[in-house]
């Protein structure tokens, strides 16, 4: 058996040799970037990315390595990308779906902001969080309605739930930002306390039918679940449960929300905390259907849609890894009307006038069929309560 010394000396000589062919192979795709330029074509040709790919897999003999020199090549390849667009800098012709850029709003003062549900909501609360208790905000039936409010200039800001520690992704509001093409321009976080609560002088004995939102059965389906005789009654938000509960009179009815809804609506709190995962936190997207960029922005969001083959997402999570950037968030959803093609929002840190992250947008939108940016604002996953 080789001495250790003698096997790693072998590997420093072939890493001097690799590092040594690596800076040719660099000077060339300079040169390469020069000839683009002199013919008007882009960075990024996925055909000829993929020959290089199979041809440099084909070389190998070892079928377990084929794989592995594969991988090695895509960051290869996007490192010289990044050399050539260093290059060509301004130059590079525009590629399709590109985000153009769009004037920055400024943000709006005493701002007239909607949210989905009734007062005492934690919708409203989060509304509270992020522009401050003065806030003039309103609750609508639906988030659909909140989309039609910005649509039609009726509201400056939504405010809507878009994930939930415990039950993950609001699909519906991912899928509305994308058919309304609005902006993210801020985020907030809620801390989920539900509380069963019902009319004064009620008792637990006297409870027949359970409301709150389908969210808020589900979180304190634990706690339901010790009580097999209560029927469940799925509700459009939790807060207003507690108001139907409150203009019944019945005393068999109880609702399940957060505590504020009880002090609104005059309901008397049975139990505290019957959601099962007390580290329970809802985050709400901030929407304008213009983009802002506030001071302090350091997460950015986008959508794109992928070709249906393999290695197409590998190739987009490369480009995030060889740039150093941070994914925080990867969801997919699939695209209406296209069988088993998904669309994929994104998030990672970043500034949108950060150098170097117009080249990371225009990879990003060449390797992908679409591509646009939702918003660029500051992260906010805090532990505000709900009050």
């Amino acid at each position: 058996m080789k001495d250790i010394k003698y096997l790693r000396g072998q590997i420093d000589t072939i890493d001097h040799q690799m590092v040594s062919l690596f800076q040719q192979r660099m000077e060339v795709s300079r040169e390469v970037a020069e000839y683009k330029i002199a013919h008007d074509i882009p960075v990024l040709d996925p055909e000829r990315e993929r020959e290089v790919l199979e041809d440099k897999a084909a070389m190998v003999a070892n079928p377990q390595l084929k794989t592995d020199v594969a991988k090695l090549y895509e960051v290869i390849m996007s490192l010289s990308r990044g050399c050539q667009r260093r290059v060509m800098q301004d130059q590079e012709p525009t590629p399709p779906g590109y985000p153009q850029a769009v004037e920055l709003a400024a943000p709006v003062e005493e701002p007239r902001v909607v949210y989905q549900g009734m007062p005492g909501a934690y919708s409203e609360e989060a509304a509270v969080n992020f522009f401050g208790p003065a806030v003039r905000s309103q609750g609508l039936n639906r988030f659909e309605d909140c989309f039609e409010a910005l649509a039609c200039g009726e509201a400056d800001y939504a405010v809507l739930p878009i994930e939930n520690s415990t039950t993950g992704a609001i699909r519906q509001v991912y899928d509305l930002l994308t058919q309304y093409q609005f902006y993210m321009v801020g985020e907030t976080t809620v801390k989920v306390e539900h509380c069963l609560m019902a009319l004064p002088g009620v008792k637990m004995e006297e409870i027949t039918h359970v409301y709150s939102h389908e969210q808020g059965l589900f979180q304190s389906d634990r706690f339901l679940d010790r009580h097999p005789e209560w029927v469940r009654v799925p509700q459009l938000d939790t807060a207003g449960s507690a108001k139907y509960v409150s203009e019944t009179g019945d005393r068999t009815k109880a609702a399940i929300c957060g505590k504020r809804a009880a002090d609104i609506y005059g309901l008397n709190i049975l139990v505290r905390g019957v959601n099962h995962n007390n580290q329970n936190y809802t985050r709400f997207a901030v929407v304008r259907t213009k983009p802002e960029l506030r001071p302090g922005s350091d997460k950015i969001t986008a959508v794109f849609r992928l070709p249906h083959q393999s290695g197409s997402l590998h190739e987009i999570l490369t480009i995030f890894a060889v740039n150093g950037l941070n994914l925080v968030k990867l969801e997919s959803r699939p695209v209406q009307d296209r069988r088993w093609e998904y669309m994929f929002f994104v998030e990672f840190t970043g500034n949108l006038t950060a150098p170097g992250m117009d080249a990371v947008l225009r990879e990003l939108s060449q390797s992908t069929n679409q591509f646009r940016v939702l918003g660029n604002y500051a992260a906010n996953l805090g532990t505000q309560d709900a009050v």
